[in-house]
Order: structure tokens, then sequence, then C-alpha cells
């Protein structure tokens, strides 16, 4: 992409050097990711960077329509309504794929998520690669003015918004289990909040708290969501105190319902280049005749479960709940990372942070993936090397 910076970073790549980064990663907490962190990270020009803000500020205005929520009525009313909604989300991951139209790059919207993603291991990984990697010192991940002094202070006032540190809690389904638990940590580093597990919580009356290191009960004031519902339906093992649908005296940095309505939900209602071709199942009047051009998504699935990428009649005949699927054409990444023995596909994870009296979010850093397989996802680059979670830098 960017070519200088490209042959520079091949040029200095070992794999001991690589695994130096890893065990500098695993260094922080005794603890390795275990999803694939990438050899690489992605060196993004100014162009396809002006183009990525571009199309996330019209997924932005969509989602600052005066109308959104009745827009998005119908699928809180298929989902679970939890109380005390605020007035927007306080957090977006949009992703795009890199694609070529017309022999040109272009990110084309894959999803877009009102949940966040992992904040706080990005902004560790670009330290890790700059130390291990010294001349990517002058490039950075981060947006509209972002720098790394401002980011954590963007990020502390949207997850704690002035509570002290052991009164806001990341809440997960056993947070220790969890692929993303890297993230959790750093967490718990940079701001100080407890790891809670939704079991672990204690209610009274309208109250939560939870036990703290040392056994002291400590009210919870308010929540850093980590929790999908649709993980959390399925551990019919879990034993709760409370409900999300209770009434609770209890803040959310990251109200549930954002990650209900900002979903594949709205894809349908992108329009121009940016957006691909997505029709409701509810809504499709006839399967196409190029079905193989195809994919059929659930809604409100996480990490890709439940994806059908080779799309048959017969599996949109089986969906009984069509108002939860859509069809979504398929997209061609364009592959445009050269490492030593071929070129890599990649996907762009903006990522943004929205503060409860902003008008707008601001995207602050980024997500990247590469692959090497059919498509984006560890099922489809297994025993793979440059492929994995990695980030995207730019010039100053």
């Amino acid at each position: 992409m960017i070519s200088a910076r490209r042959d520079k970073f091949n040029s200095e790549f070992t794999n001991e050097r690589y695994q130096s980064l890893l065990k500098d990663i695993a260094s922080d907490f005794d603890y390795l990711p275990t999803f694939r962190i990438a050899e690489t990270p992605f060196f993004i020009p100014s162009e396809l960077r002006d183009q990525l803000i571009e199309a996330s500020h019209q997924v932005v205005d969509f989602i600052r329509r005066k109308d959104f929520k009745s827009i998005t009525q119908r699928a809180i009313d298929l989902n679970t309504n939890v109380p005390n909604e605020d007035a927007h989300t306080q957090f977006l991951a949009i992703d795009f794929g890199i694609c070529s139209e017309n022999g040109e790059l272009i990110p084309k919207l894959i999803e877009v998520q009102g949940f966040p993603s992992i904040f706080n291991f990005q902004e560790n990984l670009f330290k890790k690669l700059k130390a291990h990697y010294p001349f990517l010192k002058d490039m950075t991940p981060f947006f509209e003015g972002i720098s790394e002094e401002n980011y954590l202070d963007l990020l502390r006032k949207v997850i704690l918004k002035g509570y002290h540190p052991s009164e806001v809690i990341l809440l997960e389904i056993e947070p220790e289990k969890q692929n993303t638990k890297i993230d959790f940590y750093y967490c718990k580093k940079d701001l100080g909040i407890p790891l809670v597990c939704v079991t672990e919580l204690i209610k009274e009356n309208k109250k939560l708290f939870y036990l703290d290191e040392n056994g002291q009960k400590i009210q919870v004031k308010r929540i850093y969501n980590r929790v999908i519902f649709d993980e959390l339906d399925l551990r019919k093992d879990l034993k709760l105190q409370f409900s999300f649908q209770d009434e609770l005296e209890v803040e959310w940095a990251g109200h549930p319902n954002w990650y209900t309505r900002i979903s594949k939900y709205i894809l349908p209602y992108l329009e121009g280049k940016y957006f691909i071709e997505t029709t409701l199942l509810s809504e499709l009047e006839q399967i196409p005749n190029d079905l193989e051009n195809y994919v059929l998504k659930p809604l409100f699935s996480f990490s890709g479960s439940g994806v059908v990428f080779n799309v048959t009649p017969g599996d949109i005949a089986k969906v009984t709940q069509k108002d939860l699927y859509i069809l979504q054409k398929k997209v061609h990444y364009e592959p445009v990372i050269h490492s030593p023995d071929g070129k890599v596909k990649v996907e762009v994870r903006i990522l943004a942070l929205w503060p409860e009296e902003d008008i707008k979010p601001t995207f602050v850093c980024n997500l990247v993936r590469l692959s090497r397989g059919e498509m984006i996802g560890v099922k489809f680059n297994k025993d793979k090397d440059w492929v994995g979670g990695s980030i995207g830098l730019f010039e100053k």
C-alpha cells in the first residue's frame, strides 16, 4: 500500500523479531492472546484513509437521523429490551473490506456494531510494534487529531464518566474464558476497573454489587458492558441474581440496546458506493439466480457465528424467522499486502467513541484483520502465516 513502508518493514522482518514481539505482549500479564496476532501492520495511504473516514461519516449520518430509533425499534422488539436506554451509543465499530472496483481500491462496509471492541489492546499493540520496529514511530493509528496522550483520556471519559474506578465494572460472561480477555487485562491496567462475571453480581432491591479482592461489597454505579445476549442465551448453566430487563439503579457505558439497534439490521437501509446490496430475508421477493454470489447472515450473531457462505435455496427455506436474517452480496477482497510469499487480504475496523454529551462520535483508532483464506475469519486461515489481528498505520 505505502510501498516504501512495506519494503522497509519486509526487509527488517524476521520470524525471530516476530516471536520477540509476541513474547513482549505475553510478558505484560503472563498471557498470550488466543487469537492470532499478525506479523505486520497495514500501511494505509492517505487516499484510502480518507475514504474510510468518508464512508464512516455516512454510516454515522444514518445513525444520527431523528427517526433512527423508530426505524430500528423492530430490532428491539425481536430481542431483549433493556430499560433506561440513553440517547445514543457510546461505542461504534465499523468494518470495511478493502476491495477493488474499476481498477481502484475502495472500502466496502461489511458490518456495523454499536458495541465496544478491543479499544485498550489496540493502543498497547501499537506501543509494542513501535518498540520492536522503531521506524514506525513517525506513523499513527489514530484519527482526527487523537494522540496517544488524549486517546486514553477520551476512553476514560466514556467508560468512567467521572466515577471512581472501583464503582465501574467491566461486565462479561466468564471474562477469563473469553477470546478477547487480553483487552480486559489492559482495560483493568489502564483504567483500574475490575473484571466481573455476570454470575458474580449481587442484586439488592434495584442496586447491584460485587465483592472486591478483599471481599468488600461495592455498589456498581456504571457498567462497561461486554456481554453479548446471543451468547448469554446459550448459557443455560449460568445462574444470575439479576436480569438485564430489571429496572436497575445503574448507568451503562454501552447500553445493551445499541448492540441490537446498530447491527446488520441497518445494512439494508444504507445506499452508496461504500455499501453492499443487502436484503432482509423477510423482504426478499425472489431468490437471486446467482445465489452463489451471496452470503446468508443472522442479524444479531457475534464473531461470524451462523453465517452461511455457500448459500443454497434450501438454506433460505430452512430459516423460519426471516426477520432475523439478511442476504448480502459477497464482496471480493483485493489482496493488497505484500508478504514474503504472496499477497494478503485486509479488513479494517474503524473504532469510535461517543461521549454522552457530544452531538456526534469521534473516530479514534482502528483494528485490522488479515486473511489469506476465502473470507476473513479464523476458520478460513488455519495454519497460515501473515494473518490475524493487527492495526492500520497512517503517515502523520
